[in-house]
């Protein structure tokens, strides 16, 4: 992926933008990171923030509030967390950092300018971000010189959390195997995108559609009392969600965290009428495909659920391919497995405590740089169940 400007100091090397080796070294440490044992130890963590956010809901019953902020300090707590386990606080300054990097580059991505002019005249916004660059480079330097004073020189152990994973890699000896110090500083900040970013989304879509279709809100209640009860999911209680799954792929058909992505044709391929030579970039529609009637059929801009009760293939008409809301094959982003167990166990527990409808000042404007959002947030009312 080519970039510049805001994006390159937001991206950098990271997992998202690598190709070849380097990308192949640090999938391979993300794929231990975000596998399903690892996912396993990381659901008490997942269910005490959101025990925290719900315990701060109490004062909003019966009135009318926006969750999707909610929800965006809810996926921070839990990635802060869950990345940098006992440096928790540390790890949640950066991300704060990170998203204030983040807001800029979303707000200027557009933005053309010019070489020249650009190294003479400084915008507000281009100092911001290299001091926000700067700050979380030695935060993170900060804390990798701390774990390095208190680890275990026998077992060069520097923690099991993702943080400790990625000095692995900074101090491994083989060099096809480890990764700068500037490549792990790049990964923490995707992490924020992968982690945070995705997961809000997904979570604000999610209350907004069961707040307009009750039905399907009474439906996942139900699936979640009979396997929880009025207790915390558990690994094993939320793979049996089968209703919640439904859901969820549902809106990630109608609403995808990303809406388009890009990918490099490798060797010269037909497809259909055309032929595309390698080394050529192609623009992946994904929101396209997953609104396409020819797919999914006359109701494609309906939510409905049970269309995926089935599975992926019935859904799509023998298609499968044509749902990708994490991308598709080796590049398939690494966070899925976190991003909808995140959103199974906050959805459970929200729906074990409330019903909710959406306010009659919500306003739908989907907005999408980088990440679909609902810009004016999901107002909705929430009744103590």
């Amino acid at each position: 992926m080519d970039m510049e400007g805001y994006a390159k100091k937001l991206l950098g090397e990271a997992l998202i933008t690598n190709e070849g080796e380097k990308w192949a070294k640090v999938r391979k440490l993300a794929n231990h990171t975000f596998h399903a044992e690892s996912l396993k130890h990381m659901v008490p963590e997942m269910s005490a923030s959101v025990q925290t956010m719900l315990e701060k809901w109490k004062k909003h019953e019966g009135k009318e509030f926006d969750v999707f902020k909610d929800f965006g300090l809810l996926t921070t707590e839990v990635i802060s967390r869950t990345a940098f386990g006992s440096s928790y606080m540390e790890g949640k300054h950066i991300f704060e950092m990170v998203a204030k990097l983040t807001a800029i580059t979303v707000k200027n991505i557009y933005n053309v300018r010019f070489p020249g002019i650009s190294m003479l005249i400084r915008t507000n916004d281009e100092i911001e971000a290299e001091k926000l660059e700067r700050g979380i480079k030695s935060s993170i330097l900060e804390l990798v010189r701390k774990r390095e004073k208190v680890k275990d020189r026998t077992f060069e152990n520097f923690g099991t959390d993702y943080l400790g994973q990625l000095m692995k890699l900074l101090h491994e000896s083989d060099m096809n195997k480890s990764i700068t110090i500037d490549q792990m500083i790049d990964e923490v900040k995707a992490l924020f995108g992968a982690g945070h970013l995705t997961t809000t989304s997904l979570l604000g879509w999610s209350v907004f559609l069961l707040a307009h279709h009750p039905e399907w809100q009474e439906k996942a209640r139900k699936e979640v009392l009979e396997f929880c009860g009025l207790k915390n999911p558990t690994s094993d209680a939320i793979t049996r969600l089968r209703t919640m799954n439904m859901i969820l792929n549902e809106c990630m058909r109608l609403y995808p965290p990303v809406i388009t992505m890009t990918r490099k044709v490798k060797r010269e391929v037909r497809l259909g009428s055309m032929t595309l030579p390698a080394n050529m970039t192609i623009f992946m529609p994904i929101l396209a495909l997953h609104h396409d009637p020819q797919i999914w059929g006359k109701d494609v801009h309906i939510f409905k659920p049970e269309r995926f009760a089935e599975g992926v293939a019935k859904a799509t008409n023998n298609n499968a391919a044509a749902f990708f809301p994490f991308g598709l094959g080796p590049r398939t982003c690494v966070g899925l497995n976190f991003t909808t167990n995140e959103a199974k166990i906050a959805l459970s527990m929200i729906l074990q405590r409330y019903k909710f409808t959406l306010s009659p000042n919500y306003v739908h404007n989907p907005c999408d740089i980088f990440i679909l959002t609902p810009k004016d947030g999901v107002k909705v009312v929430l009744e103590s169940i």
